[in-house]
């Protein structure tokens, strides 16, 4: 059974800084992709960044890059997602999901099958 437990959320000021985690279990497949959603209020989930779990290919939505960076620890099975330089507009529930659909610059969030509850980001202007 797969399952994905994200931590590290919560409310900051803008400037500040949050490290998401996703601590992974499960999994039914050896080369797969983790990634980062997060979703605000009243708007469509949206693309943040992912990592291969092996090869450690990364990859940033737009609106991040040189703010975010993802990282991940195999030993523990856990993939990180350290936010510095936090803006208001990046509150929302983020979410961490595991596939295998192959790589790309971009992801959907109908890429990934599996999914975690979600961490609550709040950044304060």
């Amino acid at each position: 059974q797969v399952q994905l437990a994200e931590s590290g959320g919560g409310l900051v000021q803008a400037g500040g800084s949050l490290r998401l985690s996703c601590a992974a279990s499960g999994l039914p497949f050896s080369m797969y992709t983790i990634a980062w959603f997060r979703q605000a209020p009243g708007k469509e989930r949206e693309f943040v960044a992912a990592i291969t779990w092996t090869g450690g290919s990364t990859t940033y939505a737009n609106s991040v890059k040189g703010r975010f960076t993802i990282s991940r620890d195999n030993a523990k099975n856990t993939v990180y997602l350290q936010m510095n330089s936090l803006k208001p507009e990046d509150t929302g529930v983020h979410y961490c999901a595991v596939d295998t659909p192959g790589w790309r610059p971009v992801f959907s969030e109908y890429d990934f099958t599996y999914w975690g509850q979600g961490t609550q980001v709040t950044v304060s202007s």
